[in-house]
């Protein structure tokens, strides 16, 4: 009896049983007599997320009964990489008045930034340290992180004198050097503000009320329950607790079956998943060996052996050698028993597995009343899990929520913070247009449409350089187009622009603001948030409204709150550096949705796991560097830095993950998945999983045994989306009736005709059209038209005698056309000296050929009616038409690609200069009449190691005769209904640049894949 007197108050749940459920049902079992005497109890729990798993517990346990509940707080136990602290416990309402409040997040960032920044430019001399303002922001993310870790741990700044540089590499000399930010001026601005880092509130907070329970024991039972004390400060609130006369401490998962040896060797490795607790205990003054199983333990759970194997497996190194020794106990039917609803998947990659662990979680819903959680540090694995789930309509719980700048509102504000910092560049605009939260004063609806059409007519192929003006010149010119063309249906579409680009010009007013080169940050967050309402506003609600509605929106609109309260600590940024510095605020932000979420699926991180149970948990992502993730001992300080300043050692981290993982294989049915390739590199097994591989052969466990349902897995997840059958589509042949079929083409549109009838067919017949890139960078097609408006000119202007200095005239003439490319400077600095070239080259050809020339025509529209085939129309633009001093006629083209050869012109496969000297022939060009043609010529005008080059082809009357014969048997036979336009009918004859190839899904059917 007086044995269990003097046995201290420390108890552990074991890790078969479901902690929150064995915890309610033991104090409901308590206090089953006096159920009101339960409200008095203080239950401390180490997440915000373990106090609501409790209070769901006891919903469960009373049956869904109303009852009354234990205060549940959060004690914020969390490791130092990941500390987000919560509110201040609230216990000690002396401490509360006496600690200053904590700085925000935002306003630390904001001043020790400044001190980067100041830093920088120390080492700069004064002047221009070379580093933007986002990366002084990250760098002082990163302080922060190192300010917390040392709060937590109770340290001084002070010791790092005391590390003795002398001793370290030169880089970490200057590491230290750079840390007298926090050890010379932290502490002045802490005083300066009147508040100090919510680590450091925390840490006293939790002091004080240890001092205060010490000196008060409260009358109330106090039971901390689920913590490992890997923080000091709490460390030390238990030992009070467990001294308290109504105190209590329960630890996850203690393996009270260790021998002492074992043990002893686990207090000295941090990456070993006890090491937490055996220091707790160390420092509790508590023997292992005193550490009983919580009076609660014995209701719920199967304990099948499973944890002794798993612990074993996670031995220590230096005592993996005696896992034969102590694994004789575990007969291999045993074993495989305890592992019978622990399955392994290894997945070829993450696709894979996201999809087994879809589908494993989509499973338990076929079973009423069971849940299921993906467990996993893996975002990314995360991300898309949830993705997939959507297929069925679920909406999982994910405990980390979104990060905001992934969620709409997120996303349309970077992307006008961008337009605020960078212009209205074509690519920036539309993305910020076409966003769903744009409407500028319209209707959704109709706002997109205008946009659509703008970017249609407007905004597709090159363009000038990014500004409202340039953009409004690229509209009058498009209107100016349209009217020399007569088409009324676009100059109505380009007029209702012109009003609608008016009004978005005065709602884009701070963007066409001229901004000095550096401005404060608070009048930036002021103009983003300004202009992102007004592009936000909708006809029926207004900017704020529509912007910040919505989860993310809310998360949106306080984060902007909170840096515009704190922007004026910064100061000044580079407006070019804007975009990026609000990206950078951004991250760590995230939006959790409060309802619409799936109530039997969750995903959880290892720490949200920690406590928590479902009927199957999926453990995903477990390879090296991912679970456990690398020991990373930070940017600041190597081990033994780390080590002699009292940091506690990196590989703790890997300790927390390995208890994790150990707590979690015990739970009813485990799934364990990984991926073997992620982007495409091989990954390396968890090293949990290769030692439980290793012990499962040594206890001669048949290898099947996690894996047995694999296979499985992967083919339902690869038929998920494999359809039943695939059934090539066949080769299109279209075949519009008679009044639909064309009744005219233009010279280069019969060549195509002819090389591809379903290309035709898509342009002519269908109107479709190939969009333009948007912001394209000029290519060959721009080129070419620069040259062909050059010598247009040219031709034009001097249409007989050249003019006395031929070669001063061509450069200045190419001097104006350059100036279009003042936008892009190396594109003209890279054609100027090709374009010189050409020049060069239609000199002399100018000079020789004009010997032989009355006149040239330049650019000369000609049309003609074929009457033999039912009045089809031929039309067309010639280059340039000579009349040569014999009467004839001699037809070019200008063409900077390569030309067709004289082979491919006679048997009629580039019939455009054929077809020209047809309709010249027939008088189809006004202003040549009764003339024949006697020379078709091209000229090769590539700039390059050849400046130019001439194809002279002469031809007879036989020959047009011959070819306008062909042409009307060919019209004619596409006169008939039932002749189909057929995709490259005759392979090798295929155009060279086909824009409808992708419509003709021509690799679904061609032999040679489309290649030609």
């Amino acid at each position: 009896m007086s044995d269990e007197k003097t046995r201290p108050n420390v108890f552990t749940l074991p890790p078969e049983q479901p902690f929150a459920d064995t915890l309610a049902l033991g104090l409901s079992a308590r206090f089953a007599k006096h159920p009101e005497r339960l409200a008095d109890v203080l239950l401390l729990l180490p997440t915000r997320r373990a106090c609501r798993s409790l209070q769901e517990a006891f919903l469960r346990v009373s049956e869904n009964r109303p009852r009354l509940l234990p205060r549940l707080l959060p004690l914020g136990d969390l490791d130092e990489e990941e500390l987000t602290l919560t509110d201040p416990l609230g216990l000690d309402p002396e401490a509360e008045t006496t600690l200053p409040p904590a700085m925000s997040p935002l306003a630390r960032q904001f001043h020790l930034a400044r001190l980067v920044a100041r830093w920088r430019a120390g080492i700069a001399g004064g002047g221009q340290s070379g580093g933007s303002d986002a990366q002084d922001l990250m760098l002082a993310a990163e302080l922060g992180r190192l300010l917390d870790q040392v709060e937590t741990e109770g340290l001084d700044f002070s010791r790092l004198s005391q590390l003795v540089p002398e001793e370290h590499a030169d880089h970490w000399q200057a590491t230290l050097r750079f840390l007298e930010i926090v050890t010379q001026f932290w502490p002045e601005i802490e005083k300066e503000a009147g508040s100090i880092g919510a680590a450091a509130r925390r840490r006293r907070l939790l002091e004080w009320q240890a001092k205060a329970w010490r000196r008060n024991p409260p009358r109330h039972p106090v039971i901390a329950a689920g913590s490992t004390g890997s923080i000091p400060a709490t460390a030390d609130l238990l030992s009070v607790i467990q001294g308290l006369p109504e105190g209590e401490v329960v630890l996850p998962g203690l393996d009270i079956d260790c021998e002492a040896e074992t043990w002893e060797t686990i207090s000295k490795d941090p990456s070993h998943p006890q090491f937490g607790m055996a220091k707790l205990l160390k420092g509790l003054g508590v023997a292992r060996t005193d550490v009983q199983v919580w009076n609660g333990a014995s209701v719920g759970g199967e304990p099948y052996g499973r944890s002794q194997v798993v612990n074993l497996s996670l031995s220590p190194a230096e005592l993996t050698h005696r896992w034969i020794d102590k694994g004789v106990r575990f007969e291999a039917e045993n074993v495989g028993r305890a592992f019978t609803r622990v399955q392994r998947i290894d997945c070829p990659g993450l696709r894979e597995e996201a999809i087994v662990a879809a589908l494993a979680l989509r499973q338990v819903l076929e079973e009423e009343g069971r849940t299921a959680a993906l467990v996993t540090p893996d975002r990314d694995l995360a991300r898309r899990v949830a993705v997939e789930l959507d297929r069925w309509g679920i909406k999982i719980d994910d405990s980390a929520g979104r990060p905001l700048g992934g969620t709409p509102v997120g996303a349309y504000l970077r992307l006008v913070g961008r337009l605020l910092a960078e212009g209205p560049s074509p690519l920036l605009l539309l993305a910020v247009l076409k966003h769903p939260r744009a409407a500028a004063g319209m209707a959704p609806a109709g706002f997109r449409k205008r946009v659509r059409s703008f970017e249609r007519l407007v905004l597709r192929g090159p363009l000038p350089a990014a500004s409202l003006p340039q953009l409004k010149g690229l509209l009058d010119d498009a209107l100016a187009l349209a009217i020399a063309e007569g088409g009324e249906k676009e100059i109505a579409e380009l007029r209702k622009l012109e009003t609608w680009f008016a009004g978005l010009c005065k709602l884009l007013e701070p963007i066409q603001r001229v901004r000095p080169a550096k401005q404060p940050l608070e009048l930036l967050l002021k103009d983003h948030t300004a202009l992102a309402e007004a592009l936000a506003r909708s006809d029926d609600l207004s900017g704020p409204d529509q912007l910040w509605k919505g989860d993310d929106g809310e998360v949106a609109a306080t984060f902007l709150r909170q840096m515009l309260e704190a922007a004026h600590l910064y100061g000044e940024v580079r407006v070019r550096d804007y975009a990026e510095v609000f990206d950078t605020l951004l991250q760590g932000q995230t939006v959790r949705p409060r309802y619409g979420l799936h109530p039997r699926l969750f995903i959880w991180g290892p720490m949200e796991a920690r406590l928590q149970r479902a009927d199957r948990l999926i453990l995903g992502g477990l390879n090296e560097g991912t679970w456990p993730g690398d020991a990373d001992p930070g940017p600041w300080m190597s081990r033994p830095m780390r080590a002699a300043f009292g940091l506690p050692s990196a590989d703790q981290s890997i300790g927390l993950s390995a208890h994790d993982f150990a707590q979690a294989m015990n739970a009813s049915e485990v799934f364990l998945t990984r991926s073997e390739r992620v982007g495409g590199t091989p990954t390396v097994p968890s090293r949990w999983l290769l030692r439980l591989d290793t012990l499962l052969a040594a206890l001669d466990v048949p290898a099947d045994l996690l894996t047995r349902d694999a296979a499985q897995w992967l083919n339902w997840a690869e038929a998920l989306d494999a359809p039943e059958s695939v059934t090539p589509a066949p080769p299109p042949a279209p075949r519009p009736p008679a009044e639909r079929r064309p009744r005219k083409a233009s010279v280069t549109a019969i060549e195509r005709w002819l090389r591809d009838p379903y290309a035709f067919y898509a342009g002519s017949v269908l109107g479709l059209r190939k969009l333009d890139d948007l912001d394209a960078e000029p290519g060959a097609a721009e080129r070419g038209t620069l040259i062909h408006e050059l010598l247009e000119g040219f031709t034009r202007d001097y249409p007989k005698a050249l003019p006395e200095n031929v070669e001063a005239e061509l450069e200045q003439r190419m001097g104006l056309l350059l100036d279009k490319l003042q936008r892009r400077p190396a594109l003209a600095a890279y054609w100027e000296p090709r374009l010189q070239r050409i020049l060069e080259w239609v000199v002399e050809q100018e000079k020789q050929r004009r010997s032989a020339t009355l006149g040239i025509h330049a650019e000369l529209r000609g049309s003609l009616e074929l009457k033999e085939a039912d009045g089809f129309s031929l039309y067309g633009k010639a280059d340039r038409i000579e009349t040569l001093k014999n009467g004839s006629l001699a037809i070019l083209d200008y063409k900077t690609g390569t030309p067709p050869n004289k082979k491919e012109v006679l048997e009629g496969r580039a019939p455009q200069l054929l077809l020209e000297a047809i309709m010249a022939e027939a008088d189809g060009f006004a202003g040549l009449q009764g003339q024949k043609v006697e020379e078709l010529a091209y000229w090769h005008l590539s700039g390059g190691g050849t400046k130019g080059s001439e194809t002279s082809i002469p031809i007879d009357e036989a020959l047009v005769a011959e070819t306008r014969q062909r042409l009307v048997s060919f019209v004619l036979a596409y006169a008939d209904p039932d002749s189909p336009f057929l995709a490259r009918p005759r392979p090798g004859f295929d155009l060279r640049f086909n824009d409808y190839a992708h419509l003709a899904r021509i690799k679904e059917w061609a032999a040679d894949g489309g290649e030609g």
